[in-house]
Order: structure tokens, then C-alpha cells, then sequence
């Protein structure tokens, strides 16, 4: 029984019994179907239920006995027959490393060029904080790297006496770092999460002579596991499989540099801010047809840490170690955004660019992301480290949605979630739709209308595990917590829905038992956020769990949800049982 202080003023105390978990009808269901009604289950049944129910192809005798070991080994370790009760059963359902909602291995194709994949992004990675006024640090650096972050970015400044090199978020009052403690932090780090190549994004506000110090201090820590393309390399960007264990430097090439040998040889023209806007109004190239008032205001967007009267000298050794090129956007997004030939070219472009390019030239991005890169950074107005709904940018095909790691909510609970895809490696494959073309040349339209594709059919069943990892007081200081699950589905805007369970009230172990159905028109972008809340009649509801799922790795069956803190930390115990149908 559990005892709360409840109305102590008035002198008695209120009791709660917790309930006991006990399995949902569906599962005493399946466990009779695959049992004929037996008080056991074999192997050979466990395997059955496997593959008929939860969709598990090729599991063998020998998965299937391995699989109920651990879990009689953990809850019965003194058993001498391998099989299931019922509450066997349940206790596999319910365990979050054997029966979870995902995939949890790399199993996309990892031979593409590097344009195909999304990327796991981070935006000035070196903050530990706002980006006004924090300091910056070698430890969220290490932080991204260690939960698959593969893009880091490093802003590079000269130190007060000019003769070194700080990392620091310029123009602000960011205390800074050394660039030598990030470059060995990422050596040490790179890898441990994913195999996969690490890129590092630099902002680079050095002459040639501090270039020249960058180019040393890169070459001697990272040695050989630095990639430099070669003279006569291939047009298109390599593969993440060929990269395995190698980092890539990408920038903008010194001025005097652009015809050397880097992935991105194109470089747009250059023009100056103050005749920006009359070549602008004038171009008769444009992308959408709209009013020249419309389309000025467009283009005459400001680029990330764009300096024009900031002039830089070649530094050879410096250029040599380029492995993307970085092309300058000065002339307009509509030059940006044209497929010439030659090399691939990475671009990047703030949030709100790459909204209005959306709104008036929304295929023109997609088309550029099937040979280029385009990287999309936070509005310089997110000083306290936000972010921006991500899903615009990966309807485009962007491959770099440039987030703020250190900071959390709604936004960064997508990221993690669309990243928890093919193992958590950090590079996840993109849709074919946004890689092929049509007969007309045609490439797809994210406005367009499109049919529903899939049903998915959601059953959240019950819930457990916030008695152990809260106190008893933490929800309501006078009885258990009233909890609701409330799930989102996001993507595309035809696919955009919400449900809610009912409130189960005063229960550790809610059980709602209920189902919903989400019909997709793009599945392949869609996810599913679901969030717990504890429901409070005189305050706001408090939060008791969330968690990200990408809709195309969910995996068929009754599986365990664990859930998530505010920041993406896994709680050690809280866990919903649900059901993910197709079809």
C-alpha cells in the first residue's frame, strides 16, 4: 500500500494500492493461439509466434531457444526446461532490449553517394549552452559524437595575440575553446557510436598563415584517417560504406582556390552585397513566377556568417584537405540551387531561406539535393540554442538539418527520433522519391496531393515503470498519477494527425487498451511522437515520458516503447506495451 499525505490538515491519511502488472487481454489472446490453449509455450510455438505474428522472418529453433533463455535466466534462474508460461511471455513482451518497437542494426543500403543519406547534424557543436553568452567546450562535442551526431561544426577564429587559433561562437560574449582540444576530442570520439564518416563543418574567419597552423594541427592528429580526394576522382560524392572510420573537412575554399582538386569544384559568381538586389530584381531566371517586389524580398536574404568585405588569401596546404567543397551563396538562391555539371557542391541556407525557397521554388531544392548538399542552419534570433521543425527541410531532400544539441523540446525530439532509424548510425537513406526523376524529367513535388499509402493501426495497451524511477510524490502529492498518452504523427502535411487516450485515474500501471488509426501519404517521412502527461484538474499537466519513432522502422507485432526524458535520455524503467499494424 502506498501512503499519501492527503488533506494532513484534516487529520487522516489517504491509501492507494498499486496495481499489480498483470498481461492485456490480447496478449493472454496470442499466448492461448500459439499455445492451443496449453499452459506452456515451446520453442517451436515461441518461433511461430514470431514470424506469423510479429513478423520476424528467418528466425530458426535456435534464435527462438536463445531468446526464451534470457528471459527465463533473468526472471527464473534456477529453471530446467526451456519454455514459457504465460507470464513468461509477458515478461518477453515487456523487456525493451529483446522486443523493441524498432530496428535496431544498420540496414540501409550504405553504398550510395553521400547525397542519398540524411545526415545527423550539429549546429556551432562546441556550445555547452545559449549562443549568446555560454562557454564553449570539448564536451558536447563528445556528447553528439557519442550519441551518432556525424557532422560537427567548429567556428575558427584567431586568439587575442593572432597567433593561434580559438573555437569560439564570434561576435558574442562565448568564452573560448582551443581548436586542438576539439580536433582531439573528435579523433578520440568519432567513432564510437558509428563506423561512419564524421564531417566537420568549419566557419572559417583565419588569414592564410592561421590556415596554414589549421592545416598542420588537422594532418598530425588525424593522420591517415583524414580523407582528401584525389586528383581524377569521381564526379559524385562517396559513399558512407567507403568513408567507414574517416573524417571529411568541409568549408568554403580560400579565395584563388576554386578550380582545385576538392569534391565540390563550382563556385558561384560573387557579387557584392549593395548591387545584390538590382542584379537580383533583374535576373530573368526565376524560379517561380511571382511579383519582382515578392522575389526581391526573397533573395535579398542574408547567408550564415557571410563577411563581404572579409577577403581571404589561399593557403595551399590548408585547401589541399578540403573533402567538400562549401560554394559561396552571394548571387541569389535560384543560382545556388543550379544542377550544373562537374562536382557535387554542399550550400547552406538559414531556416527561414530555405521556408520561402520552399514555398516558391520547392522542387528546384529537391532537384539540387539529388547531386548537392544542403545543409539548413537555425535563424541567428535562437539564442537560447532552439530549434526549428525539421521536417520542411527533409521533405526537400536537405541532407543536413543543422540542429542545437545541447539544448531540447518538441523540434530536437524529431531529430532524435528520425536518427533512431537504421541502427542509430548516423546516416539514414533517403526515400527514393526524392532521388529519381520521371519521364518529364519531373522530381517530386512536396505540395503535391498524394493517395494514402498505408494504414497504420496503434494500440497502446499499458504502461509501467514510473514508480521506480520517480518518487512517489513527484506527479501529485496526495494520490498516484492520472496519466494519458497522447500521440502525434508528423510529416508531410497530409499526414499530420493527433490522438489521445483517455485519463486512467490514481494508477501506477495505467492500462488504456485502446486503438487508433493514422492513415500516410508519405510514411517513408512520417513519425510517430508519443508523449505520457500526468492530467491535473488545477495545474498544468505534467510530463511523464516521450519518445520519437520513425514510422518506417517500426516493427509489426506487440512491442516495448521506452521512453525518454525531456532531453532525449532513456529512463531506466518507464516503458508503454503497444501494437503497430500495416497495412
Amino acid at each position: 500500500m502506498e501512503n499519501y499525505d492527503y488533506f494532513k490538515m484534516f487529520g487522516f491519511n489517504r491509501k492507494f494500492k498499486i496495481s499489480e502488472r498483470r498481461p492485456p487481454p490480447d496478449v493472454i489472446d496470442v499466448f492461448n493461439l500459439f499455445t492451443n490453449r496449453d499452459s506452456q509455450m515451446s520453442p517451436p510455438q515461441f518461433r511461430r509466434f514470431l514470424i506469423g505474428y510479429q513478423g520476424e522472418q528467418g528466425v530458426t529453433i535456435d534464435d527462438a531457444e536463445r531468446i526464451m533463455g534470457q528471459v527465463l535466466r533473468h526472471f527464473r534462474p534456477t529453471f530446467t526446461h526451456c519454455s514459457f508460461t504465460l507470464d513468461d511471455f509477458f515478461r518477453y513482451l515487456f523487456h525493451v532490449d529483446l522486443n523493441g518497437p524498432i530496428i535496431d542494426q544498420v540496414h540501409h543500403d550504405m553504398t550510395a553517394p553521400m547525397q542519398h543519406y540524411f545526415i545527423y547534424t550539429g549546429h556551432n557543436s562546441y556550445l555547452t549552452g545559449n549562443q549568446l553568452y555560454s562557454n564553449s567546450s570539448e564536451v558536447p562535442i563528445i556528447k553528439a559524437l557519442e550519441s551518432g551526431v556525424r557532422v560537427i561544426e567548429l567556428d575558427l577564429w584567431p586568439n587575442s595575440a593572432k597567433d593561434g587559433i580559438h573555437v569560439l561562437h564570434g561576435r558574442t560574449m562565448t568564452t573560448p575553446v582551443t581548436l586542438s582540444k576539439c580536433l582531439k576530442s573528435i579523433k578520440e570520439h568519432a567513432f564510437v557510436n558509428s563506423p561512419y564518416p564524421v564531417i566537420i563543418t568549419l566557419e572559417d574567419h583565419l588569414n592564410s598563415n592561421l590556415q596554414a597552423k589549421v592545416a598542420k594541427m588537422v594532418t598530425e592528429i588525424f593522420g591517415d584517417v583524414l580523407y582528401s580526394p584525389e586528383a581524377g576522382d569521381n564526379d559524385e560524392f562517396p559513399s558512407p560504406g567507403a568513408l567507414k572510420y574517416r573524417i571529411i573537412l568541409s568549408t568554403k575554399l580560400p579565395k584563388g582556390c576554386e578550380g582545385s582538386k576538392q569534391l565540390g569544384g563550382e563556385s558561384l559568381p560573387k557579387v557584392s552585397r549593395d548591387s545584390s538586389e538590382k542584379e537580383m530584381n533583374s535576373n530573368q531566371d526565376n524560379c517561380v513566377s511571382s511579383s519582382t517586389q515578392e522575389l526581391s524580398q526573397f533573395l535579398d536574404i542574408e547567408f550564415e556568417d557571410e563577411d563581404v568585405k572579409y577577403e581571404q588569401k589561399a593557403s595551399p596546404e590548408y585547401n589541399q584537405l578540403i573533402g567538400i567543397h562549401a560554394a559561396k551563396v552571394k548571387d541569389g538562391l535560384r543560382k545556388a540551387l543550379m544542377v550544373g555539371s562537374g562536382k557535387g557542391k554542399r550550400i547552406s541556407l538559414s531556416e527561414q531561406t530555405l521556408e520561402k525557397g520552399a514555398s516558391l521554388c520547392g522542387t528546384d531544392i529537391v532537384r539540387f539535393t539529388q547531386k548537392n548538399i544542403l545543409r539548413v542552419f537555425p535563424k541567428g534570433t535562437r539564442v537560447t540554442s532552439t530549434n526549428f521543425k525539421p521536417l520542411t527541410a527533409w521533405m526537400h531532400g536537405a541532407q543536413m538539418v543543422a540542429f542545437n544539441m545541447q539544448g531540447y523540446g518538441r523540434s530536437l525530439w524529431m531529430m532524435h527520433g528520425m536518427f533512431r532509424s537504421n541502427g542509430g548510425c548516423g546516416y539514414v537513406k533517403k526515400p527514393d522519391f526524392l532521388m529519381t526523376k520521371g519521364p518529364n524529367n519531373e522530381v517530386f513535388d512536396p505540395k503535391g496531393t498524394l493517395p494514402v499509402k498505408k494504414t497504420l493501426r496503434v494500440k497502446v495497451y499499458m504502461g509501467d515503470g514510473w514508480r521506480m524511477d520517480f518518487s512517489h510524490s513527484h506527479f501529485d502529492k496526495f494520490s498516484p498519477p492520472d496519466f494519458y498518452t497522447k500521440m502525434y504523427m508528423v510529416g508531410v502535411p497530409a499526414d499530420v494527425s493527433k490522438k489521445k487516450t483517455r485519463v486512467i485515474k490514481d494508477d501506477w500501471i495505467p492500462i488504456w487498451d485502446e486503438e487508433f488509426t493514422f492513415l500516410l501519404s508519405v510514411p517513408e517521412l512520417a513519425l510517430l511522437k508519443i508523449v505520457v502527461r500526468d492530467h491535473d484538474v488545477s495545474d498544468k499537466d505534467k510530463f511523464g515520458g516521450q519518445t520519437c519513432l520513425p514510422v518506417s522502422e517500426l516493427r509489426n507485432g506487440i512491442r516495448t516503447v521506452p521512453l525518454h526524458n525531456k532531453k532525449g535520455e532513456k529512463f531506466k524503467s518507464v516503458k508503454l506495451l503497444m501494437k503497430f499494424q500495416f497495412e
